[in-house]
């Protein structure tokens, strides 16, 4: 499959608008069918989210479902346990805060990531320039460290972002936390195209994307979107493995195909 980056650039450069959907790892016993689910519904890559008891930049939707994670007894080592046997045959990037990753240690934690199947990851308390020796233990260990921008990044800091993201550039559509929202953000469209100039490597767009309208929308700017809130909210209230996975193929379906 090669790298988070190889396979989106080559999945974008053959025409096709790029999907990821996010899962809380650990959100309930069966979890690694949500991935599966995703697979088969037409996500290029999933973003699968390790819970952490202070997720400082997650809304209500993402806090819930770390929160019902962490009551069941979700711990790293586990949870990537059961990420290495979950291979559900896109790339996966998972997404957690600095303390998990420091505590364990920036390259025995990116070596366990790379040990069970993963090739991304997004660490979104960590700024671009402290991400130095984030950014050289992920690479040595194969993996691909996807760095955040947002509507206010100034242009000399969104440079930096864009030269030493890898995997995608993941562009933040509002100032604020994660959630559902009812219509795409004004600022989507102008980040997108700032960072379109500045790298080849992917952009996504992210926070508050919702429904496939919206998704089609940002695909209009972006190369490719990251749905998260609405379908753990979707989770949360019940919804099966499958039932998640029809919202990700009605987001497949309005989205642009090569």
């Amino acid at each position: 499959m090669g790298t988070l980056e190889t396979h989106l650039r080559a999945r974008r450069d053959a025409g096709q608008a790029l999907l990821v959907p996010y899962v809380t790892a650990g959100l309930t016993a069966d979890w690694p069918d949500y991935l599966r689910a995703y697979a088969d519904a037409g996500a290029d890559a999933i973003e699968v989210g390790l819970p952490f008891s202070d997720p400082m930049l997650d809304g209500g939707t993402i806090q819930e479902a770390s929160d019902r994670a962490l009551r069941r007894g979700a711990t790293p080592g586990r949870l990537l346990a059961e990420l290495s046997t979950a291979n559900p045959g896109v790339p996966l990037a998972v997404m957690t805060y600095a303390n998990l990753v420091f505590r364990t240690g920036a390259r025995a934690f990116c070596e366990r990531l790379a040990e069970a199947g993963v090739t991304g990851l997004i660490v979104p308390d960590v700024p671009h320039d402290e991400a130095g020796p984030l950014s050289e233990a992920a690479t040595a260990a194969g993996v691909d460290l996807v760095l955040l921008a947002a509507p206010t990044t100034a242009p000399a800091r969104l440079r930096g972002i864009a030269e030493r993201s890898r995997g995608f550039v993941y562009g933040v559509t509002v100032m604020g936390t994660t959630g559902e929202r009812a219509a795409l953000a004004d600022s989507a469209g102008p980040l997108a195209g700032r960072l379109r100039e500045l790298t080849t490597c992917p952009v996504l767009l992210g926070f508050g994307i919702s429904t496939p309208e919206q998704a089609a929308q940002a695909c209009a700017y972006a190369d490719g979107v990251v749905v998260a809130s609405a379908l753990m909210r979707r989770a949360l209230d019940g919804a099966t493995p499958a039932e998640v996975g029809a919202d990700v193929a009605a987001i497949r379906r309005a989205l642009p195909a090569g």
